[in-house]
């Protein structure tokens, strides 16, 4: 099955359905497609379940970076869909489309939360 996602006002993803590949044997012929459902003024693209920080799960090609939802921004520079920026001290990933906190989640096995105050990774006890 084939995956698109609806466009928004600044590329925000508001929908993304699934679209039998009979129907989707290119991307334009997916687009034309959902189109015809939700109207010609709609923008639409195809997106990859199967794609999550660049990296295609079942060896695939990647596709536009990460698989889209509801909420993400679709980057047209870049050609990816890149997640809502948890915290405003993360920085955009350029390889995955991915936002990353400043400093490395701790290689402990235990479980923490970001303190974005004091730009730390907070132990939860």
């Amino acid at each position: 099955m084939a995956h698109f996602a609806k466009l928004g006002d600044n590329n925000i993803v508001e929908q993304v359905i699934v679209v039998n590949n009979d129907v989707a044997t290119t991307e334009e012929l997916g687009v034309n497609f959902c189109k015809s459902l939700y109207g010609q003024d709609t923008i639409w693209k195809k997106t990859s379940y199967n794609t999550n920080a660049g990296v295609h799960r079942l060896g695939g090609t990647p596709f536009r970076k990460n698989f889209a939802g509801i909420g993400m921004t679709y980057d047209e520079v870049r050609d990816a869909f890149i997640p809502i920026q948890p915290f405003n001290s993360w920085i955009l990933n350029e390889n995955t489309c991915i936002w990353e906190a400043p400093i490395n989640y701790p290689d402990d096995g235990k479980p923490y939360n970001w303190n974005e105050e004091n730009q730390t990774w907070d132990l939860i006890e």
